[in-house]
């Protein structure tokens, strides 16, 4: 009975382990391949003219403050919107019928013979019918209309070769033991970037962004594991 209940409960870790990933959607914040692969643009010392009181460089001055270094920060503006209208009818219909019949014995023109083979064929007269009717109707609609605006202060992690850069940011807030995660990374282009030292979503590359809830009202929300995993591995 014991050697029972270590199996059973040994089954369904190993499906806790297999459907997790499919029960809970992640993100993955690593960097595009191209960006590892990029190497990284050369940082070449800047010596100002003698005597100039403006200066030279990447920022003089006289200059709009933008993020310009590694560790530099860029204020991202999320502001994100999809809208989605979805429908879909299928109908699937077959008929089928089939029958078989008739004797076994024939007559060759004979009277006698032909008689004798009617009597037979009474007796053994074989008869198969079959009816079949398949009919299948789907419809289905869904529409989806979502909305999300914040804006989160990101980090340079990497200045690539052709002057672009890597950024990637995240923020935490905590409210009445609610914590809200708001996480972003891309790639930008500097000249995207306003005098005001931001850039909007829109206009980063290869963009992640994650906005999620930690905290009893997320749990409240959640299904238990036990029918997530019913669920993953129920094939009806």
């Amino acid at each position: 009975m014991i050697k029972i209940l270590i199996i059973g409960l040994y089954v369904i870790l190993t499906f806790t382990g297999c459907t997790a990933h499919l029960a809970d959607p992640e993100i993955n914040f690593e960097p595009p391949k191209y960006v590892e692969e990029m190497p990284a643009k050369q940082e070449q010392q800047d010596f100002s003219s003698a005597g100039s009181i403006f200066g030279k460089g990447d920022n003089p001055l006289f200059s709009d403050h933008k993020a310009m270094h590694v560790n530099d920060i860029v204020t991202i503006v999320i502001s994100e919107a999809a809208t989605s209208s979805n429908t879909g009818t299928k109908a699937l219909s077959k008929s089928d019928t089939s029958s078989l019949g008739g004797g076994i014995v024939a007559a060759n023109g004979n009277p006698a013979v032909s008689a004798m083979a009617s009597k037979l064929n009474g007796l053994t007269n074989i008869g198969f019918s079959t009816n079949s009717t398949s009919t299948f109707a789907g419809k289905g609609a869904a529409t989806n209309n979502a909305s999300f605006t914040t804006t989160v202060s990101a980090r340079v992690i990497k200045v690539l070769e052709n002057g672009n850069y890597f950024v990637s940011g995240k923020r935490e807030i905590l409210i009445d033991e609610q914590k809200q995660i708001i996480q972003v990374s891309g790639v930008i282009r500097p000249y995207d970037i306003s005098q005001s030292n931001q850039i909007s979503s829109s206009q980063i590359s290869d963009a992640k962004i994650l906005y999620k809830t930690q905290g009893d009202v997320d749990r409240a929300t959640q299904q238990g594991w036990g029918t997530k995993i019913m669920q993953a591995v129920w094939p009806f």
